[in-house]
């Protein structure tokens, strides 16, 4: 078979083809990208994201200030930018563990049945029925202090980011899972499977190596889908005052510290809030982009 017929080929010509989820991917790439730049950014413009300067409050955009100053006379710019380092890797590294949760959980379900899969299922039926943000609310309120956590670590920049990750993680794995069983499930009565265990292939060495590759596809969507939602649960989180603290930015903080300046200086909280929106909205494209090409039974438009 020829380079230019391989099913990866085919996939890639297939999300090239979507004219609209190639924008969105280009736009997320700029985005990440620009807030990859912060520090060049703030280099730049001599100055950085905490910088106060009471005697420039509320100044308008200038060469200085792109986007002008907020209520204590920080650089906007440069705290979006610096938000969106935040969210962006909350976002990433929460549904990549999401991902690897789920897709142990159903891998086993699926491959091994019975009453492993009864149980992980029932597991995964019982947590679906949480309601999850009212869940993530409380969890997020409880003090980590009291948890035995070492205090460097407890009012450390590092401590909100990483505490959102967990819990998103340890309760935002159900939806993986479900879709890997019902995967494992089809996958393991194909021929190559069959082949592989008469051959003497261990229930590990069959699921890491002839199941899991197959279904790299549908992990990779659901990651990406999943990736827009931790945005957002990070957003509302931050915007209750539950998530990443001040002084470490991020978009839904930012949203927080605006709501009383919505009418005075509306622009502090339009910009976190078109940035996360475009955020979400490009994830969601892209992943119902790679569901498309990545699906074998989609036709080459």
């Amino acid at each position: 078979m020829s380079i230019a017929a391989t099913p990866l080929t085919l996939a890639g010509r297939r999300f090239l083809g979507q004219w609209w989820t190639v924008t969105a991917l280009l736009t997320l790439m700029a985005l990440a990208a620009a807030v990859a730049a912060a520090p060049l950014v703030a280099a730049a413009l001599g100055t950085d994201a905490q910088t106060v300067d009471l005697f420039g409050r509320f100044a308008p955009p200038s060469p200085a200030h792109p986007l002008g100053t907020d209520d204590l006379g920080r650089d906007v710019l440069l705290r979006l930018l610096e938000g969106g380092r935040a969210s962006l890797l909350v976002g990433l590294l929460a549904a990549l563990g999401s991902a690897v949760i789920g897709s142990v959980v159903g891998l086993a379900a699926g491959y091994f049945g019975g009453r492993p899969d009864a149980v992980l299922m029932r597991l995964t039926d019982g947590l679906l029925a949480l309601p999850l943000l009212p869940l993530l609310i409380v969890l997020a309120a409880l003090d980590p202090a009291k948890l035995g956590l070492p205090d460097a670590f407890v009012f450390s920049d590092f401590a909100g980011l990483a505490r959102i990750v967990v819990i998103v993680s340890l309760f935002g794995w159900t939806t993986v899972a479900r879709l890997v069983r019902a995967e494992a499930l089809r996958l393991r009565e194909e021929t190559f499977v069959l082949a592989a265990r008469a051959q003497g292939a261990g229930a590990g060495r069959i699921m890491t190596v002839h199941i899991l590759p197959n279904l790299a596809s549908s992990i990779i969507v659901a990651t990406t889908l999943a990736a827009g939602n931790v945005i957002l649960l990070e957003a509302v989180l931050s915007f209750l005052g539950l998530g990443i603290q001040p002084p470490t930015p991020s978009w839904g903080n930012l949203l927080t510290n605006a709501q009383e300046l919505v009418w005075s200086a509306p622009s502090l909280a339009i910009w976190p809030g078109l940035l996360i929106l475009m955020t979400v909205i490009t994830l969601n494209i892209v992943g119902d982009g790679l569901r498309e090409a990545l699906d074998p039974r989609a036709t080459n438009r």
